[in-house]
């Protein structure tokens, strides 16, 4: 539970928006009759929404389709959620077992699915089908477009087990990483683990990190190179490696063998060696970042951080490395080179791709800055190759002490390649009747902005919602493109995104590179996904035309 409770942060009024340039598209209550959890927004490839959350689920929901468990359970449950552009509730999925079940991370996969990753505290029953190892493990779903179960797997050691982040690899496989909570034989009072999964869910690697205090995975990206990154928070210093025997291990005989099963994921892979924090801290708290390769064997780690709490937020893959950013109450001292204003400021570092500095730039709104997302824009290049243009970043300013004009305001903020400020804005609430809390704001292709959080009618009544916004200088930051093709190079299908408004319906026609027509679909959608299974390899042409208005571009099938 410890990344809801860390996402999730009070705002009043957020979502009745008023800015200049801005202006409120749509919004929706997802109404509920108990205190639901929101996690994460995510946007699948077709550019529809999907919510993620914890709810408890009294009965089967009329009207939509609810998928798993369909009766009153012990707890709360994972819920998905999945909307259209237009707000339109496509489907809403629930998995549970008999006791609290949190879902945390979702992650879209590349044939358009996701897979699901939370904290379970059920054994097999109803939705689950394994047993725990311990107290709390991490419990994985993979679902396909429709939201239907593919597989599932429990992951854990003897103690209390967090999840934290999943992500797909290029292989098809997954990341999955959490936290391992208070246990003497490992590092500290929390480390962290990171496993390796192939796309059936088979166990690869785990690895283990940690220091001699506490440390919390934040967000976890993968690479171009097919391994990913992991942003942790940090309260440790250098720590030694550790290495332990390993036994033949198994859930019925784990009392008499604790020590290796607490230094695994499930009980017959083994974590041989506990890969220990390779810097000192600087302070109380600091942003902490480890490489890991294709099977989560660690590269190389970096710290960062000043004489105070420096607390990391989120990390984004630019065109020469990394971008993290967080939240800091330290001034100049350790590796951080800039005073902080008040309170806390925002504290971005870019990284080159072996994780050392290219630029750092402290931010401040005044009071508390919470940091919620960094977005990436991109531009072409004379050279026709894409580079990063700037990053916008989104968050809020909390109340500390003396309340300020733009407190408890949702803000954004462009800064270019070099972290230099361009421009920034609140977008302003007026309503204050209802407790609001801003969990995930996500830019999107089209130049629109997604706020998604909750707001509670009542004590213990808390729905989710969602708003989608214009802007008229965000749209301006969007490079437009008239067709993409993703992924590209593609192996048994591809999506065709079409970025000019549909008069009526669209021909999407494929060519050889002879002009043999291939393949032809028709479509009302600006998001389309075309079937290449049964093309042989090689590079084809795909037109979209509608009216007398006609684009293309090119694939190459792997």
């Amino acid at each position: 539970m410890t990344k809801i409770y860390i996402a999730i942060l009070y705002l009043f009024g957020i979502f009745s928006v008023c800015a200049q340039g801005t202006k409120t598209l749509w919004q929706k209550d997802i109404k509920s009759s108990t205190q639901d959890f929101l996690s994460t927004m995510s946007i699948t490839l077709d550019r529809q929404i999907v919510l993620s959350g914890s709810a408890i689920q009294k009965s089967k929901l009329s009207g939509v389709s609810t998928g798993g468990a369909t009766s009153t359970n012990g707890g709360y449950d994972y819920r998905l959620l999945k909307l259209s552009q237009e707000g339109n509730i496509l489907w809403d999925k629930h998995f549970g077992g008999s006791k609290h079940d949190y879902l945390v991370s979702t992650t879209t996969t590349r044939e358009g699915g996701f897979l699901l990753t939370g904290t379970s505290y059920s054994n097999q029953s109803l939705d689950k089908k394994d047993n725990n190892i311990g107290g709390s493990d991490v419990w994985l779903i993979r679902l396909n477009e429709d939201g239907e179960e593919l597989w599932q797997k429990t992951l854990g050691t003897k103690n209390n087990d967090e999840a934290a982040a999943v992500t797909q690899s290029l292989d098809e496989g997954f990341f999955v990483a959490g936290n391992i909570n208070s246990n003497k034989n490992l590092f500290g009072s929390k480390d962290v683990f990171i496993s390796k999964l192939d796309k059936t869910g088979k166990l690869i690697n785990t690895t283990i990190l940690g220091g001699n205090a506490l440390d919390e995975v934040q967000e976890m990206i993968a690479t171009p190179d097919g391994g990913s990154v992991l942003l942790m928070y940090s309260t440790t210093g250098k720590t030694e490696n550790k290495t332990f025997i390993t036994l033949e291990t198994d859930q019925a005989n784990s009392e008499n063998k604790a020590v290796d099963l607490l230094t695994s994921l499930k009980g017959e892979i083994e974590a041989k060696t506990l890969i220990g924090k390779t810097e000192e801290n600087f302070g109380e708290g600091d942003y902490w970042i480890v490489k890991l390769d294709k099977n989560a064997n660690v590269e190389w780690q970096k710290t960062y951080g000043g004489s105070a709490d420096d607390h990391p937020k989120t990390i984004a893959f630019t065109d020469k490395g990394y971008l993290i950013g967080g939240e800091s109450r330290s001034n100049s001292s350790g590796n951080k080179r800039e005073n902080i204003e008040e309170g806390t400021d925002l504290w971005l570092i870019s990284l080159d791709k072996n994780g050392d500095e290219l630029w750092q730039k402290t931010y401040s709104f005044g009071n508390r800055d919470v940091l919620m997302s960094a977005n990436v824009i991109r531009k072409t290049n004379k050279d026709n190759f894409s580079e990063d243009k700037g990053f916008l970043l989104g968050g809020y300013t909390q109340a500390e002490g003396k309340i300020q004009t733009d407190d408890e305001k949702f803000w954004m903020l462009y800064i270019n390649a070099e972290g230099k400020e361009e421009w920034r804005k609140h977008v302003e609430g007026k309503s204050k009747k209802k407790e609001e809390r801003l969990v995930s704001a996500k830019l999107q292709t089209d130049g629109t902005f997604l706020l998604a959080g909750t707001s509670a009618e009542e004590l213990g009544q808390e729905n989710w919602k969602i708003i989608k916004l214009g802007d008229k200088d965000l749209d301006n930051l969007i490079e437009k493109q008239e067709i993409r093709i993703y992924p590209n190079p593609v192996d048994d299908y591809c999506y065709v995104e079409i970025g000019f408004e549909l008069t009526g319906e669209a021909e999407i026609i494929l060519h050889d590179m002879s002009g043999r027509q291939v393949q032809t679909t028709k479509t009302k959608n600006k998001v389309t996904k075309v079937n290449t299974s049964n093309l042989p390899q090689g590079i084809y042409v795909v037109s979209a035309t509608t009216g007398n208005r006609s684009v293309n571009a090119k694939i190459i099938k792997k």
